[in-house]
């Protein structure tokens, strides 16, 4: 596991678009899973800068999204697909087709995974794996007690995860309880995987995903099993982290 300390948001947004790019040049035909969220919306903002300020192609990549809430529209000013379209998607070029979320209108939840599942196979695998993570460890939205082998799937939101969406929406009451998500197995078959966070209020997670005990109670956790994962934190986020000599290593691994 490689440990980049950002020394502020804005690197570390630049410091995970720089990933991207690289993965995205190395492999045109890449496919890479994204992620929502507050964390990644200065990452994206790089992105299309890099996309705009040089010769990045992104017409070949394919994606798919972690996870999309239930009962949302891809037009809700509130869904993951209006966030993508806003953030990334009117920005850069992919071919139509080529940019996939889970349904969150769906009529059949388990039929609606299973095709999901179906396309991330159909496209071999995804290649990098972009993911925030939540207060209490959350990875996609596979929250506490999750089990690891579980793939695409149904999620109920904890409690904490709605109040920390709630400052997105008009009232309590507005914020979905269930989300349709990729699940933890699709996760790590990720070929890559690139984990961001900001702030102090992500600082123990962080430490307990890097160091603690691999327990569904802490779904990150599990990314200590991976081959291949890079975490750009913020400074805040990494204020756990080993010190050396006083200062905190700005890479490291473990």
């Amino acid at each position: 596991m490689r440990i980049i300390i950002a020394k502020d948001y804005k690197e570390m947004g630049k410091k995970a678009a720089n990933i991207i790019a690289s993965q995205i040049i190395l492999k045109p035909e890449s496919v890479i899973g994204f992620a929502t969220g507050e964390t990644p919306i200065g990452m994206y903002k790089e992105l299309v800068d890099i996309y705009k300020t040089s010769s990045l192609d992104t017409s070949k990549i394919t994606t798919f999204n972690l996870d999309e809430y239930y009962g949302l529209s891809y037009d809700n000013p509130q869904s993951y697909a209006y966030y993508m379209h806003e953030n990334l998607f009117k920005h850069i070029y992919i071919e139509p087709g080529s940019s996939h979320l889970p349904y969150g209108m769906c009529e059949d939840i388990e039929e609606e995974c299973t095709h999901y599942e179906e396309k991330i196979k159909n496209a071999g695998g995804i290649d990098l794996q972009v993911l925030g993570i939540g207060r209490n460890g959350h990875i996609g939205f596979n929250e506490p007690d999750v089990k690891f082998e579980v793939r695409t799937h149904m999620v109920e939101l904890d409690q904490d995860t709605i109040e920390a969406n709630a400052r997105f929406f008009p009232s309590m009451e507005d914020v979905p309880k269930q989300a349709i998500s990729m699940g933890i197995k699709t996760i790590m078959g990720a070929r890559k995987i690139l984990l961001m966070a900001s702030g102090a209020e992500k600082a123990r997670a962080i430490y307990d995903a890097i160091y603690g005990k691999i327990t569904p109670e802490l779904p990150a956790s599990i990314l200590q099993l991976h081959p291949d994962v890079t975490m750009v934190l913020e400074k805040e986020a990494a204020s756990l982290l080993t010190i050396v000599q006083g200062k905190q290593r700005r890479e490291f691994a473990v």
